[in-house]
């Protein structure tokens, strides 16, 4: 049975700090066991204890603790369009997607803990053009339900909208809609910025569960907007 609650301790963060001063092939063999049970295995272990509560706050959504494939990122960077060369990502990434993620662009939820920076994220990142003219679409349609959404008392409190936005109204949309603003976004992405810190204490996992329970308004407009289930 998995634990009930997890969380990551300062060795964690410990590595994470030391593989960004050597950001390295030889340095990262040197250190590989090191890597993966202060910090792979202990992300693993919390992925896992994530997964009944997930169940219970948005049932269509995984938590699934593989090395490969699963929730937790992978630590290489894909350096090839990139002009940074540093084969590693010092970052811990931890993505609960949606079932059918494989399928359709869907919502997620998100963890990110870097020794400098650390935050939750929900929603969708960059989505691809169907999708984000969908979302578009229902904001338009929908704007008093938007509102409630993004007003909501706990979820305002919490969370801050984030990402880009087009200059101009995307094509066949008023310019003078009262949600013109939103329309005019390039992702629904909400992140809560959390201390690095927090992420050590015992309480973590039940701070994460509550914030993603606060995200459910959010998380079910736009999943009934790309048409999968919450």
């Amino acid at each position: 049975m998995a634990p009930r609650y997890a969380s990551f301790n300062a060795e964690t963060i410990r590595f994470l700090e030391q593989l960004a001063a050597n950001n390295n092939r030889e340095w990262f063999q040197q250190h590989k066991g090191r890597y993966e049970e202060q910090v792979l295995d202990v992300a693993l272990r919390f992925i896992q204890s994530m997964q009944d509560p997930l169940a219970g706050i948005a049932p269509h959504f995984v938590a699934l603790p593989t090395r490969v494939g699963g929730s937790l990122m992978r630590v290489y960077r894909d350096t090839r369009f990139s002009k940074d060369k540093t084969p590693y990502k010092t970052n811990i990434g931890i993505q609960f997607r949606h079932e059918q993620a494989k399928d359709v662009h869907a919502p997620g939820y998100y963890l990110h803990i870097a020794p400098d920076q650390a935050f939750l994220g929900v929603g969708m990142w960059r989505p691809d053009s169907e999708p984000l003219r969908q979302i578009r679409e229902r904001i338009a349609a929908r704007p008093g339900e938007w509102k409630r959404v993004l007003n909501n008392r706990s979820f305002k409190r919490q969370f801050e909208l984030g990402g880009e936005s087009l200059l101009r109204p995307p094509r066949g949309f008023d310019k003078d809609h009262e949600c013109i603003d939103d329309i005019r976004r390039k992702s629904f992405i909400a992140v809560k910025e959390i201390e690095t810190k927090d992420c050590l204490k015992p309480q973590f996992q039940r701070s994460v569960e509550s914030s993603f329970k606060t995200a459910e308004p959010f998380m079910r407009f736009l999943c009934e907007a790309v048409g999968v289930r919450f």
